[in-house]
């Protein structure tokens, strides 16, 4: 890797970082100057403004983060109700790179940016519309495969157990605990047993 692309990508790992910590709104360039120790022009080479370098963040550091965590597992197990089942479960209780204190760092991006930027409106859109794509596939492969029944309507199930997880992200977010995870993981296993 050259210079130049090391330079935006410690740029870019440090940046998300901060804002996950911290917020997107209150992190300023000058906080992401002092935790990357590079100089204003190396910023500015890179990116134009800060939210150019926000938008990075979401399609180079949280997309393949993302992928990797949210949809990958959903096309590897044959039963769907198991695989969105140990899916949630891996990402409230197991997954490393998002934290309990801090969220969902796509649901803060989209709580915080989507009402005032579009373009961070159509990053994040296309990142949860993938996510809801896979799932409804997963969920329709499962009915044709007699894992679920065929009655089931896949979108609406989709987007109930997306909002359930983007819900209880914030409950853990408040409390600061992975146990108030719990009780919606007990119940979702049982909504999800109730498709079969």
């Amino acid at each position: 890797m050259k210079k130049a692309e090391a330079t935006r990508l410690h740029i870019l790992q440090k940046a998300f970082e901060l804002i996950y910590e911290k917020g997107y709104q209150t992190t300023s360039v000058d906080d992401i100057l002092a935790t990357t120790q590079v100089t204003k022009g190396a910023f500015y080479y890179h990116f134009k403004n800060k939210d150019e370098m926000g938008i990075a963040i979401i399609n180079e550091i949280m997309k393949p983060s993302l992928i990797n965590s949210f949809i990958v597992p959903l096309q590897q197990q044959e039963n769907p109700v198991e695989a969105i089942w140990q899916l949630i479960h891996h990402l409230l209780m197991k997954n490393e790179f998002l934290k309990v204190a801090y969220g969902c760092p796509a649901a803060n991006f989209t709580y915080e940016m989507t009402p005032w930027n579009s373009d961070f409106t159509q990053v994040l859109d296309e990142l949860a519309r993938q996510w809801e794509k896979v799932m409804i596939q997963t969920i329709e492969r499962g009915k044709k495969n007699k894992y679920i029944r065929k009655d089931v309507n896949a979108r609406q199930v989709t987007l109930f157990i997306i909002s359930g997880y983007w819900g209880i992200r914030n409950f853990g977010k408040l409390e600061n605990s992975r146990s108030v995870y719990l009780p919606y993981l007990k119940e979702l296993k049982n909504y999800l047993h109730s498709l079969t």
